[in-house]
């Protein structure tokens, strides 16, 4: 497995952190550095502790366990990343002035497919840790909300104005393309475990939207 994107900016946010005790950055670090070189499931805490100098114990007194491990690492700087990492997004997207709404829902898909399946392991555990504990769920999802929410109703507001979306409240808009796009990328790459998407599929949930909220010429 290549290097891992995300994890290569936890990283150097680790690096500059001083919320951490030394034993606890190097435990991060080399976390991170066999996540992203070996994949999560295929690193175990025995050898992140060795790699780290400390004995395995004081990775389950710290932590618990592996999956608790992921989730001290990933979301906490999570939280200072996606701010940037969405407006560097949206940023992209609509950099072409021009670009309709179905070709801005095209590359929108792709964009995050290729993000997910590049970190399609940690996406898997930390889906299946919010929907056991209430407690990260509530934390996260609202987070993700009020950062994410702001920029998509400014795209849907463009769209509307030009007459490509349909004349129903921005807010419910944006809603049903949450759901959508969430529901989506949960099923194919959590339920059904999927280690690509096609063009094929990529079209039928960009044509399922247009036809839904689309505004027909």
């Amino acid at each position: 497995m290549g290097n891992n994107n995300l994890l290569n900016k936890i990283a150097e946010i680790i690096q500059k952190s001083d919320k951490q005790t030394a034993k606890q950055k190097k435990i991060m670090e080399v976390a991170i550095s066999l996540f992203a070189e070996k994949g999560y499931s295929n690193t175990a805490t025995a050898e992140i502790a060795k790699l780290a100098g400390v004995a395995e114990g004081t990775i389950f007194k710290h932590y618990g366990t592996k999956e608790n491990l992921l989730l001290a690492i990933m979301v906490p700087f999570l939280k200072e990343l996606f701010p940037s990492m969405v407006d560097e997004l949206f940023e992209e997207l609509m950099i072409d002035n021009n670009i309709s709404f179905e070709e801005f829902l095209r590359t929108f898909l792709k964009n995050r497919m290729d993000f997910l399946l590049d970190n399609r392991e940690i996406f898997q555990v930390f889906i299946k840790e919010m929907i056991y504990r209430e407690e990260l769920k509530n934390e996260l999802l609202p987070y993700i909300f009020e950062q994410a929410s702001p920029r998509l109703e400014k795209v849907i507001e463009v769209f509307q104005k030009r007459g490509e979306v349909i004349d129903l409240p921005i807010s419910q808009v944006k809603n049903l393309l949450a759901t959508t796009f969430f529901g989506f990328f949960i099923s194919r790459f959590v339920l059904l475990n999927h280690q690509f998407l096609n063009d094929e599929e990529i079209d039928y949930i960009v044509q399922f939207i247009i036809n839904g909220i689309g505004k027909c010429s």
